[in-house]
């Protein structure tokens, strides 16, 4: 049985909380698949004020995390678990971007995996120098702090591991699952205010429901995220099918 184990350090554990105890990564915990610990960064600040962060050298904007209790939360993460390895992530914009491939990679990780929030203008360097193996971006703009990034990257992995899900190919059916974007779905009634669902999925012929599925699935691609395409898994079919979609698409043009 593949488990993951998590440990988020962060100045808010309460953001967490909620989505934590809610849906698939609650399935994931209470299956044991899944082990999230939250640890309160300022519990380890040195102060009677528990103070986390402090005015950056040179000046400027902002507040910066100091890197004292950053090391100590991480000295008490590494003491709970002796011999275990651990793998530390700190969510910055500064770093890789978290795909689909990103969490596959994660969902298979062996090792511990603390997951560093950021919070205020920035971190201490000596931290990102001495204890980060590596940072991650959920996108190109700046949150308030890393916990939201820390809970999609937590996310995003779990539903990946065999027995979390209902249905176990529904992860790599999902968008992105095979590097392009999932075909459209519909449930009853076949019929709703004269919006009718397609009659492929009514045929009950699985090669043509299949076949339709996997056009619109390269349809929806061509026309949303058209840079996908080129690092996508495509077959022959795939590659006939796509040179008629876009044949189509120049002749409504």
């Amino acid at each position: 049985m593949r488990q993951l184990n998590f440990d988020v350090l962060t100045l808010f554990p309460g953001i967490l909380a909620g989505p934590l105890n809610e849906s698939i990564l609650k399935r994931g915990r209470d299956k044991g698949l899944l082990n999230v610990r939250v640890w309160n960064i300022r519990d380890f600040a040195e102060d009677k004020h528990k103070t986390a962060d402090d005015s950056p050298y040179g000046g400027g904007a902002g507040m910066v995390l100091k890197p004292e209790p950053i090391f100590k939360a991480i000295e008490a993460v590494t003491a709970e678990y002796p011999g275990e390895r651990l793998l530390t992530i700190l969510l910055s914009p500064q770093g890789r971007l978290f795909d689909q491939r990103q969490a596959e990679r994660l969902s298979e990780e062996k090792r511990r995996i603390v997951l560093l929030c950021g919070h205020y203008e920035e971190i201490d360097e000596r931290v990102r120098t001495a204890l980060v193996d590596e940072e991650l971006s959920i996108g190109d703009y700046v949150l308030t702090g890393g916990e939201l990034a820390a809970l999609v990257v937590i996310d995003a992995a779990t539903r990946l591991l065999p027995g979390v899900l209902g249905d176990e190919e529904s992860a790599y059916r999902d968008s992105f699952g095979d590097g392009l974007l999932d075909n459209p779905h519909y449930t009853r009634p076949a019929d709703f205010r004269g919006m009718k669902v397609p009659d492929a999925l009514l045929s009950g012929n699985h090669e043509e429901i299949r076949r339709w599925r996997r056009r619109e699935a390269l349809k929806a691609t061509l026309m949303k995220r058209p840079d996908l395409l080129k690092t996508a898994e495509l077959t022959d079919e795939d590659r006939e099918m796509l040179a008629e979609l876009k044949r189509e698409v120049r002749r409504e043009l």
